[in-house]
């Protein structure tokens, strides 16, 4: 056979030489009978070698029997197949490239073939075919990856393996680009990462490393965004290996892309947020994913708030992009929101990446990003970093696009007050934080110059909020219109709506207050002014109908004012009250004070206003003593042996000034049992010097003080007046507990 067509070739008669490759494709490779295919085999093979560098006129008629063989049951004739394709292959070498997709596609069948023989005879074939594609320029890299799209989703592992070295060998080609159809097998790459056998996994892993450096080395020729849902989703893959290479990927991509990838921060909030939270076991995970958190953070800048999201884009510097247009991003979001989940949402914004001396449009979808955040607030089951993440992504937002972002306020107040019930100090302070932000940011201010309406009529008294200013934050236009204190701006609409929930709140969970009541206020004192925290808590406080809730929350907000650290300035303000407005926040805080009468006692105390405190205490009588309020008696003299009234102790050696402030403290004493709170009060008294200069008139000429000159333009009758007309509500309010109990006990006997 090689003879006759060797000079079938020498005659250059090209009929007679298909003639024969035809009988022994039709006659015998396909032919029904085993051994006629087994030798029409081993002819195709001698023809080939025979015809040499001719064989690549007719390849496709030598080639197609042989693959159809491929597939044959016997798999004596499939080895005989490989033998009969090798030989042709080896003779045509790089003739045989534009048939490579078949002949690639039936290698990939052979590779999983459970026959050994047939699959080290494929082996050889395969490794002749690589020795080909690395040293030829002509291989066609396009036609070529729609069916490596195909084949890589192969779930068997020696089909995989095959994939991965293929991949591998044309990354290795310097002529060959792999790197422009990454996108493609992207995908697949990282499935096949997730395979059973380690080898197949370390080569995918090998694999994926290479792209990457390629990736740092080149990163004009990336198309970033057409693979970053990619990543999304397999950066929440149950396999750690997996996840932990995409997470990487995502970091790199941040880091290279920059704000390109903003278009889909809320699919990579949505697969970062939950590995913040992860164990030491996946500390590896948990520190790549803090780093994509943070530095998809930074890519979110201050002109994001300028522009209309929905009709224009903003302009910024171009970060090393490639010259090709890429397809529509996509959003890929997949947390679980009250059993929801986000559906992967369609960005409409076409991308476009020019060269780097060019500008690129990006669009901050802050919708999304702002919809991921809340879902993940409301699920209760995330850890407690991811919590904090995710407070620290919302404050950065109010302070990156605030007038964005107050637009979603309404829907955040309601779950940021709930957070406030968290286990976690820390969660508490981020929480606050973002709601004193909220509370205190000029964009949040409407022309009303309250809050949006929360169902309640209460509405802040006369006097002005201030909040602390700061350098460069308002604007002239911002401020229009509003009401100003000469020192500080007037707080926004939301602070007062804050202040009335958070009483709401502290109402509800009575837990809350007692537990975390105090350390909430301390803070939001630090974050916040002081002064128009107590201002608008007091003003809320004298509406409210609860009583005895309204007596509780006077009792703390007195406890703070008195013995925190953080309040020291809001003391010495109202320890002298020299000021109108010292004067009229004491006024305030007096008319909220008095739901609780060892409260206001102590406020006069502070103030210096000891005949008022005096007054007060003479009216003691006509109230109904309990148990608890002796506690507060007693409570109020441990108070006054504390360092914070260390002037009033002092005071006590001024006698002749200072009388009914000795005749108050007296007046305490003969309210209190015998006890050691008693015992210290009356040791404190015994103190005092010349005991007979205590007598003195209601005449008296008041001292010369300066302060209580200072204070004499307060109406302390009217005070008075209007403690006594709140403690009889109080009385009124405990008669009808009383009744009801009576009530409900001869229910129960009956």
């Amino acid at each position: 056979l090689p003879r006759l067509v060797r000079e079938f070739v020498a005659q250059n008669n090209t009929s007679q030489i298909k003639h024969v490759i035809q009988i022994l494709s039709q006659e015998f490779a396909l032919s029904q009978h085993p051994h006629s295919r087994k030798g029409g085999l081993i002819g195709l093979a001698a023809c080939s070698i025979a015809l040499g560098k001719d064989s690549g006129l007719y390849l496709k008629e030598l080639i197609e029997p042989v693959l159809t063989c491929f597939n044959d049951a016997d798999s004596r004739l499939r080895y005989y197949a490989c033998e009969a394709l090798y030989n042709i292959v080896k003779v045509a070498r790089g003739s045989v490239l534009p048939h490579f997709n078949v002949l690639f596609d039936g290698l990939s069948k052979l590779a999983a073939d459970p026959d050994p023989n047939v699959k080290s005879g494929s082996e050889l074939l395969d490794r002749l075919l690589k020795d080909i594609v690395t040293e030829s320029n002509q291989f066609d890299l396009v036609g070529f990856i729609p069916l490596l799209r195909e084949r890589i989703y192969s779930n068997n592992q020696y089909a995989r393996q095959f994939i991965i070295s293929w991949i591998l060998v044309l990354e290795s080609v310097p002529d060959i680009n792999l790197l422009d159809y990454l996108p493609e097998i992207l995908d697949g790459l990282f499935q096949i990462l997730g395979d059973n056998s380690k080898e197949i996994r370390k080569m995918c892993e090998v694999a994926l490393g290479e792209f990457l450096k390629e990736i740092k080395k080149n990163p004009s020729s990336v198309k970033f965004a057409e693979m970053a849902n990619i990543l999304v989703i397999h950066c929440q893959a149950a396999d750690d290996l997996i996840q932990l290479t995409a997470m990487c990927w995502m970091r790199e991509f941040i880091q290279l892309a920059g704000r390109v990838m903003l278009p889909y921060s809320s699919g990579i909030l949505t697969a970062v947020l939950p590995c913040l939270s992860y164990d030491d076991r996946k500390k590896n995970i948990k520190e790549v994913a803090n780093v994509c958190n943070q530095s998809l953070m930074k890519l979110v800048i201050p002109e994001d708030d300028e522009m209309d999201e929905a009709k224009q884009s903003m302009n910024v510097p171009a970060e090393p992009t490639s010259e090709e247009s890429l397809s529509k991003p996509e959003a890929a979001s997949s947390a679980n929101c009250e059993r929801n989940e986000l559906d992967i949402a369609a960005l409409n914004q076409p991308l476009s990446f020019p060269c780097s001396c060019e500008r690129i449009q990006v669009t901050l979808n802050l919708d999304g990003i702002v919809q991921v955040l809340d879902c993940h607030l409301h699920d209760t089951s995330i850890g407690m970093m991811t919590r904090i993440a995710v407070l620290k992504w919302l404050y950065h937002l109010y302070i990156k696009t605030p007038r964005k972002m107050f637009r979603h306020t309404d829907s955040l107040f309601p779950i940021l007050l709930r957070t406030l019930s968290d286990e976690s100090d820390e969660v508490i302070l981020k929480d606050l934080e973002l709601l004193a932000e909220i509370a205190s940011s000029p964009a949040g201010q409407t022309e009303e110059g309250h809050g949006p309406s929360d169902g309640s009529d209460v509405r802040p008294g006369p006097a002005e909020l201030h909040v602390p200013a700061r350098p460069g934050q308002l604007s002239s236009s911002s401020m229009k219109g509003l009401e100003c204190s000469p020192s500080t701006p007037t707080m926004n609409s939301y602070f007062y709506k804050f202040m009335i929930n958070l009483l709401k709140r502290f109402s509800s969970e009575r837990k809350l207050l007692e537990t975390r009541g105090a350390f909430i206020i301390r803070q939001l004192c630090l974050l916040l002014n002081a002064e128009n925290i107590f201002h608008s808590m007091a003003d809320i406080l004298l509406r409210e109908e609860d009583l005895k809730f309204a007596s509780t929350m006077v009792h703390t907000l007195n406890t703070i004012l008195l013995t925190s650290s953080e309040l020291f300035q809001l003391r010495n303000q109202l320890k002298d009250l020299k000021t109108p407005e010292s004067r009229n926040l004491f006024c305030c805080l007096y008319r909220s004070w008095c739901h609780n009468p060892v409260t206001t006692v102590s406020l006069c105390f502070l103030t210096q206003n000891y005949k008022h405190a005096y007054d007060l205490i003479q009216k003691f009588g006509d109230l109904e003593v309990t148990v608890d309020f002796l506690t507060e008696v007693d409570k109020l003299v441990q108070l006054i042996e504390c360092p914070i009234f260390t002037y009033l102790r002092l005071q006590l050696l001024d006698v002749k000034n200072n009388p009914y402030l000795i005749k108050a403290l007296y007046g305490l004493l003969m309210l209190l049992p015998q006890s050691s709170a008693f015992q210290l009060l009356s040791h404190r008294l015994q103190c005092v010097p010349n005991p007979e200069l205590m007598q003195t008139t209601d005449n008296t000429k008041p001292s010369t003080s300066f302060k209580r000159t200072a204070a004499s333009n307060i109406d302390y009758t009217e005070l008075l007046q209007h403690f006594e007309k709140v403690q009889n509500k109080h009385l009124e309010a405990r008669h009808q507990r009383a009744g009801r109990a009576e009530q409900l006990d001869r229910r129960v006997v009956l």
